[in-house]
């Protein structure tokens, strides 16, 4: 089985973004594994120190501003309250310039914003739908798909998920799938087909993940509008793929 990479939840847990149910899930995780705790801990270190840093930089060039002024200002000054809007007015471009150094003066690419914050779908064997009553020969054929995928062998992937679907066309899991194989090797026509399945069939619990493969890959085939109007669904439905569309919208806008 594929080892989960806790990187994307670490992320979520520190910044208080987790809904219940993934909180209780990733604390469990917590309590039998110290690696993971040492991780979590490090990281929560990090993000305080790189925000204490900001601080005291801010404040060190706003001194360090101030005192070169006030050596070139006459001892008697006009009042105070021009003092106060010359210290403002600096805090401000002080602080506009730390922004812009942050964010960036220019907007991000398609495929730059795809490389930031694309995640490969992770799966395992004991993913498939138990509903479905499937006979030896396809079991063989999904579960040689899955270790296909997992070893990122996508083309005979999609091979073994093709012949699952032939028999089993409403399974939604194999479907999507089928889908992100196709993504992978940016065969994008066939995936975005995929996943409009998965979304129109409406029943299943793979919906949310096909709306974000569809809106990345309206991304990677510049199709702008479609990109944004997938984006601001996403955005407006609230899981754990809101946050990532609303940082995305943001750079395409």
């Amino acid at each position: 089985m594929k080892t989960i990479d806790f990187s994307y939840f670490i992320e979520r847990y520190n910044a208080v973004e987790m809904s219940e149910v993934e909180k209780q899930w990733f604390q469990k995780e917590l309590e039998g594994n110290k690696k993971l705790r040492d991780e979590v801990e490090f990281r929560k270190k990090t993000d305080l120190a790189l925000r204490n840093h900001d601080i005291i930089q801010l404040r060190s060039k706003l001194a360090e501003i101030e005192k070169r002024r006030a050596t070139e200002v006459p001892a008697k000054s006009p009042g105070k309250h021009i003092n106060m809007k010359y210290a403002a007015a600096i805090a401000g471009l002080v602080l506009l310039g730390s922004i812009a150094v942050f964010t960036g003066s220019r907007n991000l690419t398609n495929d730059e914003i795809f490389d930031r914050y694309y995640k490969s779908y992770e799966t395992t064997t004991g993913t498939r739908s138990e509903q479905l009553q499937l006979s030896d020969e396809l079991n063989i054929d999904y579960s040689y798909a899955i270790d296909c995928y997992n070893v990122h062998d996508y083309k005979n992937a999609a091979i073994y998920f093709t012949k699952v679907l032939k028999i089993t066309p409403d399974d939604m899991n194999t479907t999507l799938l089928y889908g992100v194989s196709n993504f992978e090797m940016k065969n994008f026509p066939v995936a975005k087909q995929s996943f409009r399945t998965v979304v129109k069939d409406n029943n299943n619990y793979f919906i949310e993940d096909a709306q974000w493969y569809l809106a990345l890959c309206y991304l990677k085939t510049d199709e702008q509008d479609q990109a944004i109007e997938q984006l601001n669904n996403i955005k407006n439905l609230k899981n754990i793929y809101s946050k990532d569309a609303r940082k995305i919208l943001r750079n395409l806008k």
